[in-house]
């Protein structure tokens, strides 16, 4: 899933996402794991979940929390990828992660999840980025171990009979937690540069493949 051209991850532009990005979040997050169109793609969820992947509240209910930020990474003015981040105390939790189906497999998801794990260092001070993910996607699981997560063994259940989650299509899901140790570059954090976590003063970051 990793091979891919070098172009395919030219100049992308990251910034936190506000009310106005609600709509195109809720279909690049539905693009990328539910229905036909998400088969384009490699993370797609549609033979074990049907029904929504999120909506415009769960969005919502994201962008609002105190304590956490959705990146979007845009190529062209458009959203091409996002994901959620969540201080939780000395750990940041990483969800909502999203790639159009069609860009899937280019190696924008190893750009998106270090500029993830790079905004939780110096932002926050975290140690750790924490995760879960549906145990039976073992090729998205390896995905991650690739990426230095560490499977757990820590399950949570599936929350069989709220569709705000999808429709599931068997029986045996749960969660499982992944985590990844995050190390800084400095000792302690020392000289880290502060950024604001409102969008309308923090400039978008620009990383060129």
């Amino acid at each position: 899933m990793d091979i891919a051209p070098a172009t395919a991850r030219a100049e992308l532009t990251f910034r936190d996402a506000t009310e106005d990005d609600v709509p195109a979040l809720v279909r690049l997050v539905e693009s990328a794991y539910r229905g036909d169109a998400s088969r384009a793609g490699w993370t797609t969820e549609a033979d074990i979940l049907q029904g929504q992947r999120t909506d415009a509240d769960g969005v919502r209910a994201l962008l609002a929390a105190p304590s956490g930020k959705v990146l979007v990474a845009e190529r062209d003015g458009g959203p091409v990828a996002c994901c959620q981040l969540e201080h939780r105390g000395a750990a940041a939790y990483f969800g909502m992660f999203a790639v159009r189906p069609e860009l899937q497999g280019a190696g924008l998801g190893k750009v998106i999840i270090a500029e993830a794990e790079r905004t939780a260092r110096e932002d926050w001070g975290v140690d750790e980025m924490h995760m879960t993910v549906i145990s039976v996607r073992e090729e998205l699981i390896a995905w991650y171990e690739r990426r230095g997560y560490c499977r757990t063994g820590e399950l949570t259940p599936f929350p069989y009979g709220d569709e705000r989650f999808g429709v599931p299509q068997r029986d045996d899901l749960v969660f499982e937690l992944l985590v990844k140790e995050l190390r800084s570059a400095g000792s302690s954090g020392a000289g880290r540069v502060p950024r604001t976590s409102q969008a309308v003063n923090r400039p978008a970051r620009r990383i060129s493949g």
